[in-house]
């Protein structure tokens, strides 16, 4: 979609969209993928930066970090505040309030999203 293309559309509820919930919906062949995380919206092309996945339908888990002590070895595994979104084709991860992937310059297209007047609101 272009800038010059750029519209308001309606795509739900605030109400139907619970915190920590997701809403995936179609807009003429265009898949935008939105989450509300601590009380803000954020919203992502359905589309894996990767492959070309469902990103946006994947699960939904804290990203895994490595604990280290003071001399960078290793206590283990254990998870972060950072909520990140698995691609259900290839398990890539993005974070879900910025859509980087950790490891490297991946990201995924982001959807201006609003809330208006009780409306979830995507401009495309």
């Amino acid at each position: 979609m272009t800038e010059a293309s750029t519209a308001a559309i309606v795509v739900g509820r605030s109400a139907d969209l619970p915190e920590g919930g997701r809403l995936v919906i179609d807009v003429d062949g265009f898949e935008v993928g939105i989450f509300r995380v601590d009380g803000r919206l954020y919203a992502w092309e359905n589309r894996c930066a990767h492959h070309g996945g469902p990103v946006c339908q994947g699960m939904l888990i804290n990203r895994v970090i490595e604990r280290l002590d003071g001399e960078q070895q290793s206590l283990g595994d254990d998870f972060s505040a950072s909520l990140n979104i698995v691609c259900p084709w290839h398990g890539y991860e993005y974070d879900v309030c910025t859509g980087l992937h950790p490891g490297d310059a991946a990201r995924l297209t982001a959807v201006p999203v609003m809330e208006r007047e009780g409306n979830i609101v995507v401009k495309l």
